[in-house]
């Protein structure tokens, strides 16, 4: 069903329901982080291509907008449908394309999946409220505000390589359903699969020019299109950098921003060590550890860190290591930049004598999985967020400590603890600076119809499914007088 997507692995870009090439001729080469083939090319579009689909975008959203809910919801769900009648091909292009392990890859599919007829049925309840003037001091019952929810209006949807598929439907479906159009610029790594999504959508049913998508190099249409007048709502998943210059160049646009994290897990002393570990290093070292969610320090408490690191270390160990096409959980990470800065933060530690047990070694971009004891605070490692598979443990006296080493970080987006007392882990969880806590169990996104958040350099604004259509949606209040 891709084939019209491109043409000799030229991807082209959907633009009023059609797919069309840059008028000039331009493109980008998409390389595979597994062995650096080229696997594809997508267009390089220019200002006056972007200006062309935002006025088209514009333009659709009016029609779009008078949809009734119940049929928006509809191709939403034959959207979802479609997903999963195209699961291997999807899975397939993802390993191809991002690295992304075999398991990780289908669970990415079929989670999209879900959420999308999740936000499908959740649009169903977009109600209204009418609200009388009388429980306000000096007012009778004279009129009535008649309160409903409308669309924002054409929303830039920017989505991450790690999820390219996944993070991008989590802002496509709640703007769909709450009746915006959106221009969706993917990852230059992951826009091949971005795209192939963008053609289930078109497929499913969207009327054209209701989801149309960009790609380019940011450096000549990046802030461009954030800062133009004609967009609405900016959705952004990346790094913090990128994050805080989007806001300073987009201005009063509202926005919802999902940053970076440098996410703890906190273990006292009487914990379950042996869960702790099989929780703590599913956290750290799926999707080699390329998550913003990803457990990225232990702070653990002394008297139990020997056993902790023990058993992590076996777990490590296990772990198998390689491409995704042969069935590892450590994969390439996305590039050899990636790999160059992990490998900054592994001589760092060492020189300042942190305790390497597993790992630091390497093969291009395949960075086997470290872990390292005595890491300490004057260490990058400690701070800086890897975005590959290593993890410090930084041992620590007590649970004020903890707390205290947490809160330093310029991060805000989730936290672990892992403890046996109740009382404990609500003493600490009210403590955190975070968007989340989870308390036995490692850091991780979903369910995706919870709230997910970040705080301090983490992020902007409440995503979720309830909470992602309503920040891209706005209440109207309509005052009749009944005089």
């Amino acid at each position: 069903m891709f084939d019209n997507i491109q043409e000799n692995k030229t991807f082209k870009n959907l633009y009023n329901g059609e797919w069309i090439v840059s008028k000039s001729g331009n493109t980008i080469d998409i390389y595979s982080p597994n062995d650096n083939s080229c696997i594809g090319k997508v267009q390089a579009f220019e200002k006056e291509e972007v200006n062309k689909t935002i006025e088209n975008s514009r333009q659709s959203q009016k029609l779009w907008a008078d949809t009734p809910i119940n049929e928006r919801a509809s191709i939403l769900h034959k959207t979802a449908e479609l997903l999963e009648d195209n699961l291997e091909e999807l899975s397939q292009l993802l390993q191809m394309e991002i690295a992304k392990d075999k398991e990780s890859s289908a669970s990415e599919i079929r989670r999209t999946a879900d959420f999308i007829r999740f936000t499908a049925d959740e649009g169903k309840h977009m109600e209204g409220e009418t609200i009388f003037p009388d429980n306000f001091p000096g007012y009778k019952r004279d009129r009535v505000s008649i309160v409903n929810r409308i669309p924002i209006g054409v929303v830039l949807a920017i989505s991450p390589f790690n999820y390219p598929i996944n993070l991008s439907a989590s802002k496509l479906a709640p703007a769909l359903i709450a009746g915006n159009s959106v221009i969706l610029k993917p990852p230059t790594q992951g826009a091949l699969s971005a795209l192939h999504l963008a053609e289930i959508f078109n497929r499913a049913g969207l009327p054209s020019g209701v989801l149309n998508t960009v790609t380019g190099k940011s450096s000549e249409i990046g802030d461009y299109i954030v800062s133009h007048e004609d967009i609405n709502f900016i959705n952004f998943t990346g790094s913090t950098e990128v994050g805080k210059h989007i806001a300073k160049v987009a201005g009063k646009v509202p926005m919802l921003m999902e940053l970076g994290g440098k996410d703890a897990a906190i273990v006292l002393e009487d914990a379950d060590v042996g869960e702790a570990a099989k929780q703590i290093v599913a956290g750290a070292y799926s999707y080699s550890g390329q998550r913003c969610t990803a457990v990225k320090r232990v702070l653990a408490v002394d008297k139990i860190a020997d056993t902790l690191i023990a058993e992590m270390n076996c777990l490590i160990s296990k772990l198998k290591v390689g491409s995704p096409l042969e069935g590892a959980q450590i994969t390439p990470l996305i590039n050899n930049e990636a790999a160059n800065f992990v490998q900054e933060l592994i001589d760092d530690a060492i020189s300042k004598g942190a305790k390497l047990i597993i790992g630091n070694k390497r093969n291009n971009n395949l960075m086997y999985p470290s872990l390292f004891d005595y890491v300490t605070t004057d260490m990058r490692l400690a701070w800086e967020e890897p975005f590959g598979p290593i993890l410090p443990v930084i041992r620590v006296k007590n649970t004020n400590e903890a707390i205290q080493i947490s809160n330093a970080s310029q991060y805000g987006l989730q936290a672990s603890v892992f403890t046996s007392s109740i009382k404990d882990a609500f003493y600490i969880a009210n403590k955190l600076e975070v968007g989340t806590v989870h308390i036995n169990s490692k850091t991780e996104r979903g369910p995706d119809h919870f709230p997910f958040l970040g705080v301090k350099a983490s992020g902007m604004g409440t995503q979720g499914i309830r909470y992602s259509i309503e920040a891209m949606s706005r209440p109207k209040s309509v005052v009749l007088n009944i005089n």
